[in-house]
């Protein structure tokens, strides 16, 4: 891909730098790709407090959080592709026979949506609301779904990943880490005295997903070219049409939020994380760690954003930041 180097993006780099102090991240990152060249790349800070720490750069992979979860999107799109799944709207219970009771009438759309209204109360699945009536941020829907790729396919998350996406667009600064490396960042939260950083897991079912900034940028790239990378189609178009279509049913109130599968679509609600002035066509993901994917197919872009973020402090606002970073984004993007 060819590289273009200017400085029309500094003023975004500024704004994360700004962010990065504000949440006390040691490490930052943007990755902007626009009209099929890199047209920013900036690194900034280091692995660790400590001045002789590792320094941020090309090779430094971040702990993404959430964002790992519209890997598991594709998975259950392609997994529809190849004929496993007959329909987003069988009820989970159809091809994982343990949730047919407390799951009833949940369908793999709610699921993906966040509409499913099932909560983890005390190690077990409990209703919240009925299936399509709300929307609430809850894992249930997730751990149901990585439970049914591995079902489906007969092999981890993990693996079915990297089998069917990551080694086909070489994507090899991104999997979920069991062991330390040097180009890896942990994420200490003081308030609750632990690292997240590598765990003995490598199912694919937990949050040690690790993406340098390059990758992640390439993984919205994907999307955005629908899976056709340079000039050959390398997974079918309609793998990704599903994925970054309005998938949210009807039945939901209106004032909430949007989905495709997973990932966040431009829409006008308060719950928004997508910044207003971006086109309707736009999505987004994040991960708690700060990191940010924003894929907006009108400008031909994909921007990410990368933190190795510790806590929330007073008066940081969440949502107002992750706006105002894609607004921002926006307004130099059409000045490109």
């Amino acid at each position: 891909m060819k590289r273009i180097e200017n400085n029309h993006f500094q003023t975004l780099n500024d704004y994360v730098y700004k962010i990065q102090l504000t949440v006390g991240a040691t490490a930052a990152a943007t990755y902007i790709i626009k009209d099929n060249s890199i047209v920013n790349e900036w690194y900034s800070g280091r692995h660790d407090y400590p001045e002789n720490s590792r320094p941020v750069d090309e090779k430094t992979q971040f702990n993404v959080g959430s964002i790992r979860k519209t890997y598991l999107a594709l998975a259950i799109s392609l997994l529809i592709e190849q004929g496993r799944i007959r329909s987003i709207n069988d009820e989970i219970g159809t091809y994982l026979h343990e949730y047919k009771k407390i799951a009833n009438g949940v369908t793999l759309r709610h699921l993906l949506t966040h509409t499913h209204g099932l909560m983890e109360e005390r190690g077990r699945f409990v209703r919240e609301f009925p299936a399509g009536a709300n929307w609430a941020y809850r894992s249930p829907g997730i751990s149901m779904l990585i439970k049914l790729v591995h079902h489906l396919s007969g092999q981890h998350l993990s693996t079915f990943m990297r089998n069917n996406v990551f080694d086909v667009f070489q994507l090899i600064e991104t999997g979920w880490r069991t062991e330390y490396h040097e180009n890896l960042i942990y994420n200490y939260y003081k308030d609750k005295d632990t690292w997240v950083g590598p765990n003995s897991s490598d199912e694919g079912d937990q949050s040690n997903v690790f993406i340098s900034a390059r990758d992640l940028a390439m993984w919205g790239y994907i999307h955005l070219k629908k899976g056709c990378l340079g000039g050959k189609q390398v997974l079918p178009k309609s793998v990704f049409e599903r994925i970054t279509t309005l998938q949210t049913p009807n039945t939901v109130p209106a004032h909430l939020p949007r989905n495709g599968f997973i990932w966040w679509l431009q829409s006008d609600t308060p719950l928004n994380q997508i910044g207003e002035r971006l086109p309707s066509c736009s999505y987004q993901i994040l991960g708690i760690t700060g990191c940010a994917c924003l894929v907006v197919p009108k400008y031909n872009a994909v921007v990410v954003r990368m933190y190795n973020q510790l806590s929330n402090p007073r008066g940081y606002d969440y949502l107002s930041d992750v706006r105002q970073f894609g607004n921002l984004a926006n307004d130099l993007l059409m000045m490109v």
